[in-house]
């Protein structure tokens, strides 16, 4: 006898899972129509390409900038003098969460644009930079990136061997960065390196600067629909005018990736919706031994699991929106926030991968796309791990992953 199915349509089961999982009682007008908005944008301009540019390894540059120019996202925090809209935190992390649905390669433009390049300059920078760059950062007229990773030093950023040292009246750059989001494409580059007293401090870098170059990085199975660079300088003339003044050691990039992070732990959430409710409608369409799949128990399990982490994944991220917003968030909020939601969103995804069975693995559904990308978001901005002991020394009050030279 074939099991009692209960089955719903498709369609109306994943309209039934949003609403069961909504936390719109707990959002503003605004906020909502920031989400509406960008969610409407991804289904409309997103969605219907965003595998063509997954398989092909591109991503649609030129679209991307009208999350400046047409939605207000890049910089939307800031204030309108510079571009920003003075939106809240809340409503930029669910954008960042609308997006991340559509594909991470999209959620990482508006992070890095926004988190990574117009955060430090309006942190770090001189009211002249500001003036200068950032509005046309919001606009989306030009592009920028971030350069603090480098081949010899991920999780250990202290160790960078980038260099900025005096000449004359000016300084010279000399080093290499690696898995530079949007490296190849950027106007203006926000870089890290060391000066002659071994400070750490931000350089802005525009394109064609003599011995500054990018290529890109082509052997990718993850994040292939986002553009990730090297970045080399050799000798490279840097203007007094063109260093970040308010930054002056290693503190100020690690506060440049809280923003990205804080950005990140809303994607991953989106990201998490995406395969959640594509493994749904696909188990209720599924038939296997007289039944849709859905009927089964193990499933049920699965999707279940899926459920409650989105649901409470969706109550950490806005409560670390409205400690942001209220101005009392701590660094160790955010190592949670991104821990546990990049984690949260790699397990569905695996889920929804085992319950599409073969179909898990084939480019005729999307649950690949977002299982590859997530491995690369695991550990880029902060890997698991680090984010495992910046949160253990929190407790403690044991510093595990620093050692003291013998």
């Amino acid at each position: 006898m074939p099991l009692p199915t209960g089955r719903l349509d498709p369609a109306k089961a994943v309209a039934r899972l949003r609403s069961l999982v909504s936390i719109d009682a707990l959002l503003t007008d605004e906020e909502r129509m920031v989400r509406d908005q960008v969610r409407a944008f991804v289904a409309r301009e997103v969605l219907p390409h965003v595998g063509r540019h997954f398989e092909d390894k591109t991503f649609p540059l030129d679209e991307a900038r009208r999350l400046g120019s047409e939605l207000g996202l890049f910089g939307c925090t800031l204030p309108p003098e510079y571009g920003g809209s003075g939106a809240s935190h809340v409503a930029y992390g669910l954008a960042n969460q609308e997006l991340e649905y559509g594909g991470s390669g999209w959620r990482s433009m508006l992070s890095v644009q926004s988190g990574l390049v117009m955060y430090p300059i309006h942190a770090f920078g001189s009211e002249a930079q500001r003036r200068r760059y950032l509005p046309r950062l919001a606009s989306g007229e030009i592009i920028g990136c971030f350069g603090l990773t480098e081949p010899n030093s991920g999780s250990d950023p202290g160790s960078m061997r980038t260099t900025l040292r005096r000449r004359g009246d000016g300084w010279v750059l000399d080093g290499a960065k690696a898995w530079i989001t949007n490296g190849s494409a950027a106007d203006v580059a926000v870089v890290w390196a060391k000066d002659d007293d071994g400070r750490v401090r931000g350089v802005l870098v525009e394109r064609g600067t003599p011995g500054f170059t990018a290529r890109d990085e082509t052997h990718k199975y993850a994040m292939r629909a986002s553009i990730t660079s090297a970045l080399s300088f050799e000798d490279t003339p840097v203007e007094e005018d063109g260093i970040l003044p308010g930054a002056r050691s290693l503190g100020a990039p690690l506060r440049c990736l809280n923003q990205a992070r804080y950005g990140i732990g809303w994607g991953a959430l989106g990201s998490a919706c995406f395969t959640l409710e594509h493994a749904l409608g696909y188990a209720l369409e599924r038939e296997q031994f007289g039944s849709p799949i859905a009927a089964f128990q193990l499933q049920q399990e699965k999707l279940a699991w899926m459920f409650a982490e989105v649901a409470k994944a969706y109550l950490l991220a806005l409560h670390v929106g409205r400690l942001k917003d209220a101005g009392s968030l701590e660094h160790v909020h955010v190592s949670l926030l991104k821990r546990n939601n990049v984690w949260m969103a790699r397990e569905c995804a695996r889920l929804a991968r085992e319950m599409f069975g073969a179909y898990g693995v084939s480019g005729e559904y999307p649950i690949w796309r977002h299982l590859a990308d997530l491995e690369a978001v695991y550990t880029y901005e902060g890997t698991h791990d680090v984010h495992t002991l910046i949160l253990g020394e929190a407790l403690t009050g044991i510093p595990s992953f620093r050692r003291d030279p013998a």
